[in-house]
């Protein structure tokens, strides 16, 4: 019985075969394990917005509450992004006549000019979002706001970014470790939007901690489902 061979242009092949396998695993081991790695990919994120907006200024210098924009936090799971009228609220446009409202502040800077036309198309401005979570991840900022975490531990001192960026990583490791010892950010509740609170020098943190857990039966849980429904 005549035995079967292979034409010669397999051999090729099976090289062309062996240097793709290589090569596709080594593209996926940069995509999986370094390109989309939470520090590599997130942290230091600055969208250049449609509107120049200062937290440093707004919540910085002039003191504004967190929740004068972002009004639902305490009430909702998600942040709500502040609609144009709070930003006219300050900032209304001139009249026909180029008399603005009392309550105008700067008014006339091009900067507002898309708070202006959205006011006056009605048409929402298109804000990037920064802190964005993969879909399948579920995040309650209300539970974690009433529970006595500070805006600050998720994203670091926005009082003091003339441009928001992600200052954490966000990361599934990183919430797990909070959740195991969530002593360290719990604050008065109170105090919870005010970023640059520092405790008194006498002021004992884990003992805050355990009451505040044992009153408010804080206990965070690990388990998957927590936030992957």
């Amino acid at each position: 019985m005549q035995r079967f061979l292979f034409p010669r242009w397999v051999n090729r092949f099976l090289m062309v075969l062996g240097a793709a396998a290589v090569g596709g695993g080594g593209y996926a081991t940069l995509m999986g394990g370094i390109v989309t790695d939470p520090v590599t990919l997130n942290t230091g994120y600055q969208p250049e917005q449609p509107v120049p907006f200062s937290h440093a200024l707004h919540a910085g210098q002039l003191k504004m509450d967190c929740r004068y924009c972002h009004d639902t936090v305490f009430e909702a799971a998600h942040a709500a992004v502040p609609p144009t009228a709070t930003c006219i609220n300050c900032h209304s446009p001139a009249d026909a006549q180029g008399i603005t409202a009392l309550s105008a502040v700067r008014a006339d800077s091009e900067k507002l000019d898309p708070i202006h036309a959205s006011w006056e198309t009605g048409k929402s401005v298109a804000w990037k979002r920064i802190h964005n979570l993969p879909e399948f991840v579920y995040f309650n900022h209300a539970a974690h706001v009433n529970s006595g975490v500070s805006c600050k531990s998720c994203h670091g001192r926005i009082d003091q970014m003339e441009v928001v960026h992600q200052a954490e990583t966000l990361s599934m490791a990183w919430c797990i470790e909070c959740h195991r010892n969530p002593n360290p950010h719990l604050r008065p509740k109170d105090q919870v939007t005010n970023l640059d609170w520092q405790p008194a020098e006498d002021w004992d943190q884990e003992a805050f901690a355990a009451q505040a857990r044992e009153e408010q039966n804080i206990n965070p849980q690990v388990h998957c489902a927590v936030c992957h429904r």
